[in-house]
C-alpha cells in the first residue's frame, strides 16, 4: 500500500483493510497526536491493559516475536484490541513479521516513529503491504497552521483578529505540540476577550532564548560579522530553522511596537527600560535608529514569506533563513554607512 494521501479523511475513518497502521514524520507532536487518536478510535478504553498493549522499540528488539503475539492475543473480556509501538523506528524485523500473518480485524496495531528516509525498511514495509497504511507527518503549512488557529480557538469560544492570526501562524509550526501549547497560552491570556496582535506579541514572544536574542539582535542592528558567529552557534546547539525565523518575526513585530512608540513620543529611554532586558539595550537602540516603523511593517510582511519558504523546503531551511538574516543585517550597514 502507497503511503496515504487522503490523511485526514482515514483519521476520520480508519480502514478496516488495513489493520497496521505507521505514523512517521519530522513532526514530532503531530506524529504522537495522530498516534494517540488512533488508538483512542481503536479502543473503548485506553486505559484498559487487557484492550491496549504498549511497546517499545527495545522490547522488540530483544524480542521480534512480540509484536505478532500480541497482535492475535484475544482480550481477556472480548471486544476490539489495539497495539501501540512508540519510537519504533528499530523494529522493522518485529513489523516484517507482523506483515506476514497480520492482526485480525478487531485489533489494529498503531506504529509510532520518527522521520525516515523513504529507504528505511520500516517505512517500505509498511508502504509496500496491502495490510499496512502509512502516515506521514510533515511540519505544519501555511494552510494548515490557519486551520489548527481557527479550530482551537472557536473550541474554546474565543475570537481572533485577522492580523493576530497571521502573525502567530508566521511563529508557530516547528511542531503541532509546542503550537497547540502556543495557541492555549493566548487563549488564557486573552480570554474572554478576542486575541490581538498585543496578545500574540506578548505571549508568544516569551518563547525565546539568549542565544536567539543576541542572533537576531545583531540582525535588526546591522551586524553582519556578528550574525554569522551568532548563527553558527545556535544551529550547533540544534535549534531548528523554523524557530529562528519564528524568532526573527517576534523581534521585528516588538521592535516595530517599540518604533511606534518613540514615534508617538515616548523617549528611547524609556521604550528600552519598560520591555528590553538591560544586555540587550545597546543593540536594541542601535536597531530603533536603524528603523522606521514603515520599514517594519514592509520587513514583516516578508518575513512571513520567508517562514512558509523555510517550512516548505525543509533541505535548504537553515541557508534561507541565514540568507534573510545576512540581508536584514547588510542592509542595515549600508544604510549607517551611506
Amino acid at each position: 500500500m502507497v503511503a496515504i494521501k487522503a490523511i485526514h479523511e482515514f483519521m476520520a475513518r480508519p480502514d478496516p483493510a488495513m489493520p497496521v497502521v505507521l505514523v512517521y514524520g519530522p513532526d514530532a507532536g503531530l506524529v504522537s497526536e495522530r498516534a494517540d487518536a488512533l488508538v483512542r478510535l481503536a479502543v473503548d478504553d485506553p486505559g484498559d491493559p487487557f484492550a491496549l498493549a504498549r511497546l517499545t522499540a527495545e522490547t522488540l528488539v530483544a524480542e521480534p516475536e512480540r509484536l505478532v503475539e500480541e497482535a492475535h492475543t484475544m482480550p481477556l473480556f472480548g471486544g476490539r484490541r489495539a497495539v501501540h509501538v512508540k519510537a519504533a523506528d528499530r523494529a522493522a524485523a518485529a513489523v516484517a513479521r507482523l506483515l506476514k500473518a497480520p492482526p485480525p480485524p478487531e485489533c489494529r496495531i498503531i506504529i509510532e516513529a520518527g522521520d525516515l528516509r523513504k529507504t528505511a525498511p520500516l517505512r517500505t514495509q509498511c508502504e509496500q503491504s496491502a495490510f499496512a497504511a502509512a502516515l506521514p507527518c510533515y511540519l505544519d503549512g501555511p494552510r494548515d497552521l490557519a486551520r489548527l488557529i481557527d479550530d482551537d480557538t472557536r473550541r474554546a469560544g474565543i475570537g481572533i483578529t485577522p492580523a493576530a492570526r497571521d502573525l502567530l501562524a508566521t511563529l508557530i509550526g516547528g511542531d503541532r505540540r509546542a503550537s497547540r501549547s502556543e495557541i492555549e497560552k493566548l487563549i488564557l491570556y486573552a480570554s474572554p476577550k478576542r486575541i490581538d496582535v498585543p496578545d500574540v506579541v506578548a505571549i508568544v514572544s516569551d518563547a525565546t532564548n539568549p542565544a536567539m536574542d543576541s542572533l537576531v539582535d545583531a540582525a535588526l542592528a546591522g551586524d553582519p560579522g556578528r550574525v554569522e558567529i551568532e548563527f553558527a552557534r545556535v544551529r550547533a546547539a540544534g535549534t531548528a530553522a523554523t524557530a529562528i525565523a519564528g524568532a526573527l518575526i517576534r523581534s521585528t513585530a516588538t521592535l516595530h511596537a517599540m518604533a511606534l512608540a518613540v514615534r508617538a513620543g515616548t523617549p528611547v529611554d524609556a521604550v528600552l527600560k519598560r520591555g528590553v532586558h538591560f544586555s540587550r539595550e545597546r543593540s536594541v537602540a542601535a536597531a530603533l535608529r536603524a528603523w522606521t516603523p514603515d520599514k517594519l511593517e514592509a520587513l514583516l510582511a516578508r518575513l512571513g514569506d520567508v517562514s512558509a519558504e523555510v517550512r516548505r523546503n525543509s533541505r535548504l531551511a537553515y541557508p534561507l533563513v541565514e540568507r534573510a538574516l545576512l540581508v536584514i543585517a547588510q542592509s542595515v550597514r549600508r544604510r549607517q554607512t551611506g
